[in-house]
Formats: structure tokens, C-alpha cells, sequence
């Protein structure tokens, strides 16, 4: 299996702190604060939609009956709720124009 390149925290605040000038401290405490802000906006429930990237949606899931596939016993699945994300339709073309 091939090695996928995974954009990090510090990647993110090298970023900041090449193309907008801020010390590494600096940009590495902007990064913080923003995934702090998203976080917390999602543990409050709230939707985060980031402009011409996406939206990350949560999204209540009901209860429902699951197979043990090894032994195909039915399982009762508690209710959950799940994170998604939905690429904006910019996105989609940057990530089609990549391909």
C-alpha cells in the first residue's frame, strides 16, 4: 500500500507562518484556535461550514438492528451521533481537475 501524504497541525501553521509573515508561535496558536472554535461549535450542535470548502454536518442516527458478521446473530445498535462532511461544489471541482 502506498504512503498518503497527510496534511498536519504543523503543516497548517508552516503555512501561516510562511505566507502570512507571523512567527511559528504565532501561527501555530491561530491554528489552534480555529480547530478549538470548530470543535466547540460541534460539540454545541452547531453545523461548521467553512466557505467554498465544505460543511461539516452532524447528524443524529436512530437505533437500529446490526448482524454479528462472523456469526450473523442480530445486534441492537444504540442511537449515535455521526459526524459527515460535504465537500462544497468548488472542491469538487478543484479535487476532479487533480485526477
Amino acid at each position: 500500500m502506498a504512503d498518503i501524504e497527510t496534511l498536519t497541525r504543523a503543516d497548517l501553521s508552516d503555512v501561516v507562518h510562511r505566507e502570512i509573515g507571523l512567527s511559528r508561535a504565532d501561527s501555530a496558536s491561530m491554528v489552534e484556535q480555529v480547530l478549538s472554535l470548530m470543535c466547540g461549535a460541534m460539540a454545541n450542535s452547531e453545523n461548521v461550514k467553512i466557505s467554498g470548502f465544505g460543511t461539516f454536518v452532524l447528524r443524529d442516527k436512530g437505533e437500529r438492528i446490526g448482524r454479528n458478521p462472523k456469526t450473523g446473530v442480530e445486534v441492537p445498535i444504540a442511537p449515535r451521533r455521526v459526524l459527515t462532511f460535504r465537500a462544497s461544489n468548488m472542491l469538487r471541482d478543484r479535487i476532479a481537475e487533480a485526477s
